[in-house]
């Protein structure tokens, strides 16, 4: 599974892969791009299913999500790497922090799910409504979650180059996703990860609440927490004053 991928950054600089959320593409990340581009090979991609990446039908694994980041090193002649990933990308994060720590140096995950299981009706509800209706049938419930009603009134463009790209995800990718999430419990290994960490989550998050990210640092060893006030889920998109130099500095 070769996923589609924008590289920028000096050709000798060491690589930091960028993992973006549910429903959206590698170009949510252009609020990063510049800062990270300075000192990095910065490699943003899309998930499977997602922006240019192929779809391929039925279900996913987390574990298949995993293993196309992996292919995705050895496409691109990477040994090894940092980690930035949000959402899904966390999720996706956590278990290569588990399965495959030979190939990362550290990991900087944004409001990770780590449990989703928990609730795997909802997300196999949900997968079922998208193949049914569309990705359209769950753009605005997601965009409400993602953004503080402060922010979406004084930044309409922003929130709606989101909206399009929810809206440009292929159906079955995203629904394959929702029931990688459905299956996916990451708590048992959570202690044997070695790499550095860096947790960020947002007070204002409804999608990955912070009472479920908190606990991931003290099961983690080492692992650095933040905390942002007055943010909500997508806090690389809406807050790059603060998470940039929180990147910066865990990656350096």
């Amino acid at each position: 599974m070769r996923l589609n991928h924008q590289t920028t950054g000096p050709d000798d600089a060491p690589v930091v892969l960028l993992a973006s959320s549910l429903g959206t593409n590698h170009a949510m990340w252009a609020p990063q791009l510049d800062a990270l581009s300075k000192s990095f090979r910065v490699i943003a991609f899309d998930h499977r299913g997602h922006g240019a990446s192929e779809a391929p039908p039925g279900p996913c694994t987390i574990e298949d999500l995993g293993n196309d980041v992996i292919e995705l090193l050895d496409t691109t002649e990477t040994e090894q790497a940092s980690y930035v990933g949000i959402s899904l990308g966390g999720a996706v994060g956590l278990w290569l922090a588990q399965n495959a720590p030979d190939r990362f140096h550290r990991f900087a995950l944004l409001c990770p799910p780590v449990n989703p299981a928990a609730n795997a009706q909802t997300w196999t509800d949900r997968a079922a409504q998208v193949r049914k209706e569309g990705t359209q049938a769950i753009t605005e419930a997601t965009l409400g979650r993602w953004f503080l009603p402060s922010y979406a009134e004084t930044h309409p463009e922003e929130v709606e180059t989101i909206r399009r790209q929810l809206l440009s995800t292929s159906d079955e990718g995203y629904a394959a996703c929702c029931e990688a999430l459905s299956t996916l419990d990451l708590t048992a290994g959570l202690q044997d990860i070695t790499a550095p960490v860096l947790l960020i989550t947002a007070e204002q998050d409804t999608s990955i609440p912070p009472e479920t990210v908190v606990p991931l640092a003290q099961a983690i060893p080492g692992a650095h927490l933040e905390i942002l006030e007055d943010a909500a889920h997508l806090v690389t998109y809406t807050h790059p004053e603060r998470i940039n130099p929180l990147l910066l500095t865990h990656l350096s």
